[in-house]
This record gives C-alpha cells, sequence and structure tokens, in this order.
C-alpha cells in the first residue's frame, strides 16, 4: 500500500529538481500526477514515471494555463486530491534601491501570482471532490530578512500568509494548507549546481561547501523536499494545517 494510493496530485516545477524528485515519490506512492512546467522538461518527467503521470505546459503566472492544469487533473484522472505549488525562481540579488520594477513583476508574478492561481483553481476541484491537500513552496526567506533578496522574500512572505489564512478558510471543509520553507537547496537556484549539471542531485566535490549559516553543516537536496511533501500531501498530516515547516538544516535556528 502507498502513502498516496488512490489520489491524484499536481505538481508544478515538475520539470527538475525538487519538483521532479516530488513528482517520482508521489508516483512511486500510489498517486496519479500531473506534471507541470514552462521548461518542456516535464514531458520527460512524466515519460520517465510512466502511465500514471501526464505533462502539461504551464507558465504559471498565466491564469487560462493554470486552469487547463487543474482541468487535465479531473478530466485525466477524475479528481484533484492534492496539489503542490513547487514553482519558482529567485531573481536577482541586490540591494532593494537597486531593484527594478520589471524584476519585481516577474519574480512575484510566478513565485506569488502562481501560487495565489493554483490555490484558487485547484482548491475549486477539491471542494468539488471533497477535500484535499495543498502544499506551497515557500522559502526560509519567507521567514527571515536575507541581505538583496527583497523581492523574492517578499514573494515568500506572502505565500506563507496566502498557506495561512487558506488553512483557516477551509479547515471545515476538508482541506489543509501548508508551506515548506527550504534553506539552502543544491537546486537550480545555486550557480554551482546549474554549472555542474547536478540540479536535483549532491554537489559534486569539496569545491561547493556548503553555507556556513547551516548547523547541519551541508547543503539540502530535492529528496528531502520530496519527502516533507508527501507527508503533508498524505493523511499521515491529516491534522495539519496552516503550517510554515522550515526544512532547512537548522538555519532558522541559528
Amino acid at each position: 500500500m502507498g502513502r498516496l494510493d488512490g489520489k491524484v496530485a499536481v505538481i508544478t516545477g515538475a520539470g527538475s529538481g525538487m519538483g521532479r524528485a516530488t513528482a517520482a515519490l508521489f508516483a512511486a506512492e500510489g498517486a496519479k500526477v500531473v506534471c507541470a512546467d514552462r521548461s518542456g522538461a516535464e514531458d520527460e518527467t512524466a515519460k520517465v514515471i510512466g502511465d500514471s503521470a501526464v505533462a502539461v505546459h504551464v507558465d504559471v503566472s498565466v491564469e487560462v494555463d493554470i486552469r487547463e492544469m487543474i482541468a487535465t487533473a479531473e478530466e485525466q484522472f477524475g479528481k484533484l486530491d492534492v496539489l503542490f505549488n513547487n514553482a519558482g525562481f529567485g531573481g536577482p540579488i541586490m540591494p532593494l534601491h537597486e531593484q527594478t520594477l520589471e524584476s519585481w513583476e516577474t519574480v512575484l508574478g510566478t513565485n506569488l501570482r502562481g501560487v495565489f492561481l493554483g490555490m484558487k483553481y485547484g482548491i475549486q476541484a477539491m471542494l468539488r471532490n471533497g477535500g484535499g491537500s495543498v502544499v506551497n513552496t515557500a522559502s526560509t526567506a519567507g521567514l527571515v530578512g536575507m541581505k538583496g533578496l527583497s523581492i523574492y522574500g517578499a514573494a515568500k512572505a506572502g505565500v506563507i500568509q496566502l498557506t495561512k489564512v487558506a488553512a483557516m478558510d477551509y479547515a471545515e471543509l476538508g482541506i489543509r494548507a501548508n508551506a515548506i520553507c527550504p534553506g539552502m537547496f543544491w537546486t537550480g537556484l545555486v550557480k554551482g549546481a546549474r554549472d555542474t549539471g547536478t540540479v536535483g542531485g549532491t554537489p559534486p566535490s569539496e569545491a561547493y561547501p556548503p553555507p556556513i549559516s547551516v548547523p547541519m553543516n551541508r547543503w539540502g537536496v530535492a529528496t528531502e523536499i520530496a519527502n516533507t511533501a508527501l507527508f503533508l500531501a498524505s493523511d499521515e498530516s491529516s491534522f495539519i494545517t496552516g503550517v510554515a515547516l522550515p526544512v532547512d538544516g537548522g538555519f532558522v535556528c541559528a
């Protein structure tokens, strides 16, 4: 028996990194999975998973794309039980007064607007289904101030607040909403991971030491977010809602 047997999940940002790892894990645990991404890599993710997955090309900042993504879950698999709003990117790192309005609109368009749209239409499907679990990828940058990350931090703080309000709005309707707050992860947001082609894997050598601010003294890896998302998506977390859960090796405690 898989931990997600009989459930249908939509995962955004499923083309790489944490999204791809989560899609594979959800499918291994019995879920039918809609793999959504704008990169084109969603097709490969779904192909590797097999018959229990379908791919959809989605820009999460575009309302019609989100509506079609949720419709795909219902048309292909009959319902929606789990929505993992995971798509996002970091944007420029610089002092606030040097940031541009273009960057503000682009970063918030994906990282905050995309989560809002996913929740809006995903929750509608869950209401038709009698309940479900929403999991949003926020960040430790939404919990504490990080130098140079004014726009990204604002977006992720917004994700946390959307999560908490949704948890209250739907607590009596069988829909839970929780956020994961990753810390320093070896993902596509890290230049070294991109440069070495190891996005979603582990650092390839001692040339890429973990940030000194991480008490566990290592980078996080994609499967650790996937495992956290699995717990929050499953019935094992049935009495948990409105949580912003740091997965950060102790960073916010330091």
